[in-house]
């Protein structure tokens, strides 16, 4: 018989309500922690947020990042963001890069006269250095890219809000949809207290959490289902212990190999991503505590009218009756 690794054991019988107010209760202080964070602390806002300017230069020689960034470290210039821009269509002696420096105090962008010693400062440690383009966001432009990634969040929940409603009942769509808000939430909460960069692609990342925390919870919800028509008489919070453990070890091992890539990403990938796959790496942490214990809480709390699966064969006393919660 062949040797498989198992990160459960194949059947498992964890009571997940047995502190069910004890994790609902930390859920709920680390969303309300989170607020509070963001409103007084909060968001340490990267170029994308704030302004600036964006330079792109060319070269003959290979970019160096590590360099380029230590010639501008001594103009004091803020936030600085470098990346290596690849395009097959690129010369093989043409190398690209993009320069986002973000907007200076009292002003809207940089300087004529700072981009020319950004330039300077480039040239000393590449002579062979171009700068064919150079483009500056305003504070205007910067604000409306806020209210349109913050749409783009409320968008994507929204979304899930309504095909989880469509596909199950409108208990699941609130249970996930309070998870996905805890997620987001705490995911943004963890980013002010720490004061990490926070731009476009951390509202990817977000974007990104939506998808992989609703994925669980709706394979869990999904057999909760088939076990609804399965055990007609079995107590619901019963039911969801017994679907809880038949889906979790499909849950650990998805949330193990998707955080294995991200610890590879965030140890090799470089300065550049690792803002999004932090972000990625704390969403799916607390995207698989809250599939197993935020949204099915939430869920056995409202109940369930469960009258079309009427228990024993005996009709409703009344229309309470068959809600098993």
């Amino acid at each position: 018989m062949a040797w498989r690794l198992r990160l459960v054991p194949e059947k498992t019988n964890i009571d997940f309500f047995k502190l069910q107010f004890v994790t609902f209760g930390i859920s709920v202080v680390a969303t309300l922690a989170s607020l509070l964070a963001v409103a007084i602390l909060g968001l340490n806002f990267g170029i994308d947020f704030k302004g600036g300017t964006t330079i792109r230069t060319e070269s003959t020689q290979a970019v160096d990042v590590g360099i380029y960034r230590q010639a501008l470290s001594t103009l004091e210039l803020g936030d600085v963001s470098i990346t290596e821009v690849f395009d097959p269509s690129f010369r093989a002696d043409q190398h690209v890069a993009m320069i986002r420096i973000q907007a200076q105090e009292g002003a809207e962008a940089v300087t004529p006269e700072t981009i020319g010693v950004i330039e300077t400062a480039l040239k000393a440690v590449d002579p062979a250095i171009t700068f064919p383009s150079v483009e500056s966001v305003g504070p205007k432009v910067s604000s409306e890219l806020i209210w349109m990634a913050l749409l783009a969040v409320g968008a994507g929940a929204a979304g899930i809000w309504v095909y989880v409603w469509v596909r199950f009942e409108w208990q699941f769509a609130v249970g996930t949809v309070a998870a996905l808000i805890h997620d987001v939430v705490v995911t943004v909460g963890v980013f002010s207290i720490f004061g990490l960069k926070f731009d476009l692609t951390i509202v990817a990342a977000l974007l990104t959490i939506l998808g992989y925390s609703v994925n669980d919870t709706v394979v869990i919800f999904d057999r909760l289902r088939e076990n609804l028509a399965k055990y007609k008489t079995m107590p619901l919070r019963e039911m969801m212990n017994l679907t809880a453990n038949e889906t979790l070890s499909r849950t650990i091992m998805t949330s193990t190999t998707t955080l294995l890539s991200l610890i590879a990403l965030i140890i090799f990938g470089g300065d550049v991503i690792r803002g999004f796959v932090f972000a990625m790496l704390f969403g799916v942490i607390i995207g698989t505590y809250s599939t197993l214990y935020v949204a099915k809480n939430i869920v056995l709390f409202l109940g369930l009218d469960r009258s079309d699966k009427p228990k024993g064969g005996k009709p409703a006393d009344h229309e309470f009756a068959n809600i098993d919660a």
